[in-house]
Order: C-alpha cells, then sequence, then structure tokens
C-alpha cells in the first residue's frame, strides 16, 4: 500500500467484503549495549479506529480504553504493551455492514504510547485483511519512516454505496487518537 492508494473493499468475485481487520505487528527494539550486550526495549504501539460522520464529526473511537464501537460493529482485539508475539499484535476487526448508516468514514491510526519514534522500531507492520477468506488486501511497512511518533494509516469510506479505502500515510506526533484528531479532520 502507497500513500495517496485507493482501493476497493470488494472480493476478486465483484461482492463486497463484509469483515475487515486492521492488524498492527512490531517488534521491540534491539540495541548494542555496553562492551556489546544486546537488550531490548518494549515498545507500545496502539492501533485505534476513529468513526466520523459526513461533517467529520467523532462519533466514537475504538482504541486500547475502548475495545468496542458503542454500536458493537468494530471490536479491537486488545492492548499489547510490548510487540511480543508472532504476526498481529493488535487488531481491530469492523463488520462493515453493522456500522451505522451516518458513520461516512473511519480513519485508522498508529500510534506510539511509550513516545519511540518509527524509525527506531523494528519489523513495523500495518495491515487490512478480508477476515472471510483470511487474504491480505494491503500492507504498509511502518519501519523506518521517521522519528514521528505516530500516523494516520488509511481512511475507509462509503462511496455510492459501497465502503472504499484510501492509504494516507500522514505523519504527526502524539500517544493517542486524540492527539491525532487535528492531522485525522484535516486529512479525511
Amino acid at each position: 500500500m502507497t500513500k495517496g492508494q485507493r482501493i476497493s473493499l470488494s472480493k476478486s468475485d465483484g461482492a463486497a467484503l463484509t469483515r475487515v481487520k486492521m492488524g498492527l505487528g512490531w517488534d521491540a527494539i534491539e540495541k548494542t549495549g555496553f562492551l556489546g550486550r544486546k537488550k531490548t526495549a518494549d515498545v507500545d504501539l496502539d492501533a485505534s479506529c476513529v468513526l466520523l460522520d459526513a461533517n467529520r464529526n467523532l462519533v466514537d473511537a475504538v482504541w486500547f480504553r475502548q475495545l468496542k464501537s458503542k454500536d458493537g460493529s468494530i471490536v479491537h482485539t486488545g492492548d499489547n504493551l510490548t510487540g511480543a508475539g508472532d504476526g498481529d499484535d493488535e487488531a481491530i476487526v469492523v463488520d462493515l455492514p453493522s456500522v451505522p448508516a451516518h458513520v461516512t468514514t473511519l480513519a485508522f491510526t498508529v500510534t506510539c504510547y511509550s513516545s519511540q519514534g518509527f524509525s527506531e522500531i523494528s519489523n513495523a507492520f500495518c495491515r487490512v485483511v478480508d477476515e472471510s477468506s483470511g487474504s491480505e488486501v494491503a500492507r504498509y511497512n511502518l519501519s523506518a519512516q521517521g522519528p514521528h511518533t505516530a500516523m494516520l494509516i488509511a481512511r475507509v469510506y462509503r462511496h455510492s454505496g459501497e465502503w472504499k479505502m484510501a492509504a494516507l500515510g500522514e505523519t504527526g506526533n502524539g500517544k493517542t487518537y486524540q492527539d491525532m484528531i487535528p492531522l485525522i479532520t484535516a486529512n479525511v
């Protein structure tokens, strides 16, 4: 996935995707310390989904302090504080047909709660997956992106009766999605 790329959230047979997952993965930072000893530093990245109406007003948010949208259509799998484990360390699953009609945009963000810049974080990625088949629709490499601590990854939006996705790749600084609200409203 590259900045500015737009993707239709339809299956190869033309049917609309109904359940998508935004997966986030990363590894702890490994540094060489005194006398060449390797040491690691935990990294706390956080995936968030911000729900907006047609006027770009905040309707709801799914993040580590609220793991489910008020209507139940979007669910966060839980907060990973270290990046330990393989694959997706955090994920947000969206049941697109259940998203209320007044919600026109879903903005996906990644923030570093532990304040490291993305250039310091190993093997960081964000991906969109078709939950019904498990196939990856799009992938974005977050590592070595720069000293910023937050990114507005993508927006999923309604257009002519179907859901579409636009890769945004906008960078910012902050520990939570709240710090990203000005960047989100300016870019969705």
